[in-house]
């Protein structure tokens, strides 16, 4: 499951997910995987380290005291850096793993301030989405960054891309918020005031409101002690794997599909679910006969995420 999860976490991040968040945070969760991000081959250093966000799933069990953090909407796009240097735009990096990403400065050019005014170093982490309207919006805005050469650039510019600022290093204000507005001064789209009824969202995010108290708190390895995101995870529903069958798609690709003990989920009755490929099956250690928990990925395609042990 290790080699699956690195792959879909790759594919994830690079635009092209073969798996949905759902399935993503639940087979995360089920087998203690907490890898962030990807390695990149042709890398360069974020200046700081981007940090991904520790996952709740029930806010009364959340890591901080709710009334001390500011609240704003977790965007689904594709995490940028932007390292600015006596006040111009020199770098601009994908997240890769956090500690390294490729270098988009040219695309990026034609979305934020080319210029700020502060001459300090400081490197601005954001966020790279496009509207919902758009199929598959998230893999859209990261496959964007991803486009190469003059005609790729080309078309970066001519698609609906907004850069979002949701934090600087080093901070600009001893208060969240009015980081914030620095960010907005400075010509950002800013986190807390965007309006995201038309962008995609996966879930909300709370910070600390004051920065001295964030900083403290530092980072593990992975996350900021001083911010957390509330997720909502898809609830499985437990079934018996009665057969696989494979299937010709669209594409002419030949899959593996589960035949189930017909379940409900959702006021839908389930009785098949997508496998994906022989090494899904492998992974997850499927056998005829077996009991396993099945969701609605996107509340539509039914899909195996584990199995149950007795």
């Amino acid at each position: 499951m290790q080699a699956f999860l690195d792959r879909a976490s790759t594919m994830y991040y690079e635009g092209y997910p073969i798996i949905s968040d759902e399935e993503f945070d639940l087979l995360a969760s089920k087998h203690n995987y907490n890898k962030v991000g990807y390695t990149v081959t042709d890398a360069v250093s974020h200046t700081y380290q981007m940090y991904s966000l520790q996952k709740c799933f029930d806010i009364d069990k959340a890591p901080l005291d709710i009334n001390d953090c500011i609240l704003t909407p977790k965007l689904d796009g594709a995490a940028v850096s932007l390292l600015y240097v006596n006040g111009s735009l020199r770098l601009a990096l994908t997240r890769g793993d956090g500690i390294q990403g490729r270098d988009i400065t040219d695309k990026m050019k034609t979305l934020v301030p080319s210029e700020i005014i502060d001459t300090r170093l400081i490197q601005i982490t954001g966020e790279v989405v496009a509207p919902s309207s758009i199929p598959n919006s998230r893999n859209f805005a990261a496959g964007s960054l991803g486009l190469k050469g003059e005609e790729g650039l080309v078309e970066f510019q001519t698609r609906p891309l907004v850069f979002v600022a949701y934090d600087a290093t080093p901070e600009l204000s001893q208060v969240y918020s009015s980081a914030l507005r620095r960010l907005e001064f400075h010509g950002f789209n800013t986190v807390d005031r965007f309006d995201t009824r038309n962008y995609p969202t996966d879930g909300l995010v709370y910070r600390l409101s004051d920065n001295l108290k964030y900083l403290r708190l530092g980072h593990t390895s992975k996350h900021p002690r001083g911010a957390f995101a509330l997720k909502e995870q898809a609830q499985g529903v437990a079934t018996t794997l009665i057969d696989v069958v494979w299937q010709l798609g669209k594409s002419g690709v030949v899959s593996p599909v589960a035949i189930l003990d017909p379940i409900d989920i959702g006021g839908a009755t389930v009785s098949r679910a997508t496998l994906h490929n022989i090494e899904y099956i492998r992974d997850l250690n499927l056998e005829i006969g077996c009991r396993v928990e099945v969701i609605r990925s996107g509340e539509i395609i039914p899909r195996i995420v584990r199995r149950i042990e007795k």
